[in-house]
């Protein structure tokens, strides 16, 4: 790779991080509309997570995104003084504490939407006027129901209202919206699993021991684990959710760039131990 490619390369790679950086902005903005019907009486201290599961989980991503660059790129093996690892290590960790409690919020909001209750006498949404009520378009995202679009929003002659909540949808899209939380629960869990992978590739690489079965085995487990992601990925395109999908393609993106980082790490470390060896000899 010349001068030229490489800085055309990295160019590319930091742009990817700060797009993901931007989605931060873009996930807190769909979640506070969708918070402001969800949590009509205000948002308690303990319901901050399922409010804002995805903001919260999304920066928490960024700054790891960032100790892993810093880990696996920017920093020569020489800077790794004890207090530079020891920072390193302690701010991945407060970010892991996020990302699981992120993990948890995304299962919380699951309970959520699953929890929902027929909506008695009603066969026209138009019969829920002049009272201010919300039409579910899809999962976090609501639209108030008025005389202009009560009877453009279903066909359907029965609704579920969620619990405690004034919003209301038909079966179907009630179906929908419970599988796009089925996949936020799904992907927050392989995302989990591949940082543990990659915790575990980049403690074997800073001791020289990322060759062989252990090598091949991590390139398995990631193999699959990037191919559920993909699927999740797909699925949020088709569905229409343009945001899940940009972010989750993004993030696909950024780790490719991660294993990259890693890649070459390793093969620095082999030219490195091979030339000692030829030193020595």
């Amino acid at each position: 790779m010349n001068v030229n490619s490489s800085w055309l390369f990295q160019l590319f790679k930091y742009a990817v991080y700060v797009l993901l950086a931007f989605n931060v902005y873009l996930f807190f903005d769909e979640e506070l509309a969708a918070a402001a019907v969800q949590f009509p009486d205000g948002i308690a201290l303990l319901d901050i997570i399922e409010a804002y599961s995805a903001t919260i989980d999304t920066f928490a991503w960024v700054v790891l995104l960032l100790m892993f660059e810093l880990e696996t790129y920017v920093l020569d093996d020489e800077r790794f003084t004890r207090p530079v690892t020891w920072t390193l290590h302690s701010l991945r960790a407060i970010c892991y504490v996020f990302i699981i409690y992120a993990f948890y919020g995304y299962m919380q909001n699951l309970a959520f939407v699953r929890d929902v209750l027929p909506l008695a006498g009603v066969t026209d949404l138009c019969a829920l006027l002049p009272g201010e009520w919300s039409w579910a378009a899809t999962l976090d995202e609501y639209w108030p129901i008025a005389a202009e679009n009560c009877g453009n929003w279903s066909n359907a002659s029965a609704f579920v209202q969620f619990r405690d909540m004034p919003a209301v949808v038909d079966a179907a899209g009630h179906i929908e919206i419970v599988r796009l939380a089925w996949v936020d629960v799904i992907n927050a869990a392989v995302w989990l699993l591949v940082v543990v992978v990659l915790e575990i590739d980049v403690r074997l690489q800073e001791h020289n021991r990322y060759e062989g079965l252990a090598l091949r085995a991590s390139n398995g487990i990631k193999f699959a684990l990037y191919s559920a992601l993909l699927v999740a990925a797909i699925y949020w395109g088709f569905k229409g959710d343009f945001v899940d999908f940009w972010d989750a393609f993004l993030w696909l993106v950024a780790f490719v760039f991660i294993e990259l980082n890693v890649f070459e790490w390793r093969e620095e470390e082999k030219a490195s131990r091979a030339a000692h060896q030829e030193i020595v000899r």
